[in-house]
């Protein structure tokens, strides 16, 4: 992936997209970040699923996942991640 720099704000504004199927998986609720090695591990997406047994964890998506990050949307591939996907 190119090494262009981003603010949090500008990534939390962008929309995730799984480029396998299509899904809008939401915006960025935060970021998990490793302090020794300054870098990105994953960032969290608030599950979409609401229902009456659901439960209302975060889709971790691990930083090597994501293929392109664009103007105004990040694309993942997803192969591996679990999600609901209604």
């Amino acid at each position: 992936m190119e090494s262009t720099m981003y603010s949090l704000n500008s990534l939390r504004s962008m929309e995730i997209i799984d480029i396998n199927t299509g899904c809008k998986l939401g915006y960025i609720k935060d970021l998990v970040v490793d302090c020794n090695n300054y870098k990105v591990i994953s960032v969290l997406v608030p599950n979409q699923s609401t229902g009456w047994f659901s439960k209302n964890n975060d889709i971790e998506i691990p930083w090597a996942k994501i293929t392109k990050i664009g103007v105004d949307v990040i694309l993942i591939d997803g192969t591996d991640i679990l999600y609901n996907n209604d």
